[in-house]
Formats: structure tokens, sequence, C-alpha cells
């Protein structure tokens, strides 16, 4: 059976707004934590944008070490015997200013991430946006795979991806190669 292609990943990560994001501490361990996320807008270069505070783990560690991980879940709410899939993206984030026309862009698509900028305004003053480039390949389990082949054959339903070039940032093309 054909493995899924990337149109179809990133439809299924549309549908989505949570997610867990990965970075490195002061220490090089991992800290992840589960994020509300927007994407760019379809056709544009693809990137993902999270609404913090600029004091949070989260900022600290990516002004250190801008390598992360993203990972969007696809729980089986009525079949909870079966694993979830996932899609994991690798790239690099930056911190941006929530002024951002890319973050303003993306926030705009949903009402659930519209209501991250919609918050307090003294809230809003202490908050950044970061902004994660994903690198060309994504990694995925179980998107797109129906659940028989699931469960005679639990590795069929790992594969990965390439993000289209035209679709990346161009430092994540070079970050790829190396």
């Amino acid at each position: 059976m054909a493995k899924p292609q990337f149109d179809l990943v990133e439809q299924k990560v549309r549908e989505k707004t949570f997610a867990v994001l990965s970075t490195v501490d002061s220490k090089n361990r991992p800290h992840s934590t589960g994020i509300i996320f927007a994407v760019s807008p379809p056709g544009e270069e693809l990137a993902f944008y999270v609404v913090t505070q600029s004091k949070s783990a989260k900022t600290r560690n990516i002004k250190r070490n801008p390598n992360v991980s993203l990972v969007v879940t696809f729980p089986h709410h009525y079949l909870r015997f079966i694993p979830d899939s996932t899609v994991m993206f690798r790239g690099t984030a930056e911190i941006v200013s929530l002024q951002n026309e890319g973050a303003q862009a993306a926030f705009g698509q949903k009402k659930m991430t519209q209501m991250n900028l919609e918050v307090d305004s003294e809230v809003l003053k202490a908050s950044v946006v970061i902004r994660i480039r994903p690198s060309k390949t994504v990694y995925c389990y179980g998107v797109g795979i129906g659940l028989n082949q699931m469960r005679k054959d639990p590795t069929s339903a790992r594969y990965k991806v390439e993000i289209p070039s035209e679709r990346l940032a161009k430092a994540s093309l070079v970050m790829e190669l190396v």
C-alpha cells in the first residue's frame, strides 16, 4: 500500500490546534510542553506559530538553542486501544513580535487561534510569538493509514514525507543539508 504524501499530512495537521513542543534546556535536557499552534496560510512558506510569555521556559530555551520538535497528535477517541497517530516536525524556532505579519495571518485563520491574541492587554504586553520553521523531512505514524493495516502490522504505519522545497524557508533547506 502506498504511503500518504505531504499534502494529506498537511491537511490533517491544519485541522488541529494542539501539539507538543520540545525544546532543549540549559543543561541540554529535553523540555516538552503542550501548546496551541497556528499554521501559516496554505501555499505560503510553511511555519508554525505559538504565543507564549516572554519569560517562559520555551522562550528561554529557544534563545539558547533554536532546535525544536513539534509533535501533533491524532487520538482515536472511540478506539482507545489503537495508538494515537502522530506527525513530528523537526526544525528551528525563533522569537518574533506579536505584530509579525506571518503570525497575524496564521492566527487569523481559526477562532481557536484568534483567541490567543484576544487576551487581557497586560498579558499580551508580556507575550511573544515563537515561529517554527520545519526542516524538509516529516516523521509520521498512522496518519492516512487504515486501522486494519495498523492492527496487522503496526510498523507499516511509520513513514516519512518531505515538504516541497518551495514551501520551506531557505534556512531550513540549508539545515537539512548539514
